[in-house]
């Protein structure tokens, strides 16, 4: 069967998308966790990942030229809403 294949044994980590939110572990192990769906554990996930950013650094004259190209659009466009 092609598992056992030197190919699919070769690639297989780096050809299949693992996601962070599915649980594939046994019923058992997954109710010894905790028992979480998929939304209880993705709102777990986003909420660690929100807490632990940290912005990447930006030079303070990129900065202020942003800060300034973003005050001359929206003096632009005095009906929208923000």
């Amino acid at each position: 069967h092609f598992l056992g294949c030197a190919h699919t044994q070769a690639n297989f980590e780096s050809a299949f998308y693992r996601s962070t939110i599915a649980d594939n572990n046994s019923f058992e192990q997954w109710e010894a966790e905790g028992g979480l769906d998929a939304t209880r554990r993705a709102n777990k996930i986003w909420k660690k990942q929100l807490a632990e950013y940290q912005a990447p650094a930006i030079d303070p004259a990129v900065d202020e030229a942003l800060q300034a190209y973003i005050a001359t659009r929206k003096a632009s466009m005095p009906d929208a809403s923000y």
